[in-house]
């Protein structure tokens, strides 16, 4: 994976120990670079605002504000940073908020260091990425009925339905426009209306979603 210019992290946790070792991976790597580490909430939503990074990673229990605090926070204040929280807890409702709050992936602290860098790198480009384990939570909580889940996909338009496929391949706004050959701000308001079709909250559930309506699919 090929980057024209240095992707800009700024790490937040209250763990000086884990952010001076994950800091070490990211240095190792070209193409990465560290420009700002918080030790809490309040302090990552100033250092975000003034250095704009390229992605965040958040850590879930933090001592004042938490980790879903900042990140609702975070995306009030129209922070663009892809923003990935990366934490011991692998519980269901905790991954789910976190999706639904606009976080763009889920990562555990037990991972692999080297998986950890291909996800922050993945994460820049556009797809969603997980710890394997959480996968199925995911599906699992975003599962319907299958009448249902049918009838639902026939509310989308074509173009609405090429779209969220190419959602599910994990592509970018302005991948999705570029493969249709339509604008950036199309794109936006045909995701907006599907989500609202799919009573959905966010375009990671609507890859999730259609991943897993897909693989049912296949199997009838």
């Amino acid at each position: 994976m090929q980057f024209n210019e240095k992707i800009t992290i700024m790490m937040v946790d209250d763990h000086p120990l884990l952010r001076k070792g994950l800091k070490q991976l990211i240095e190792l790597e070209d193409e990465l670079s560290v420009v700002a580490e918080a030790s809490s909430g309040k302090e990552a939503l100033s250092v975000a605002l003034e250095t704009t990074p390229d992605l965040i990673t958040l850590d879930l229990n933090m001592q004042g504000m938490d980790g879903l605090e900042t990140l609702r926070a975070l995306r009030q204040q129209n922070i663009q940073a892809k923003i990935l929280m990366l934490t011991v807890s692998d519980n269901n409702e905790d991954v789910l908020e976190a999706i639904r709050s606009g976080a763009d992936g889920y990562l555990l602290k037990d991972m692999e260091p080297d998986d950890i860098i291909d996800k922050i790198k993945e994460c820049v480009t556009g797809k969603m990425v997980m710890s394997e384990t959480l996968t199925d939570i995911l599906v699992t909580a975003l599962r319907r009925p299958e009448k249902k889940e049918t009838n639902i996909i026939s509310l989308l338009t074509s173009r609405e339905h090429d779209i969220i496929k190419l959602i599910a391949k994990g592509l970018s706004n302005k991948l999705i426009a570029r493969e249709l050959d339509i604008t950036d701000g199309t794109v936006k308001v045909h995701v907006k209306h599907l989500l609202k079709k799919l009573a959905l909250k966010s375009r990671v559930e609507a890859a999730v979603w259609m991943v897993n309506y897909q693989a049912k699919k296949h199997k009838h």
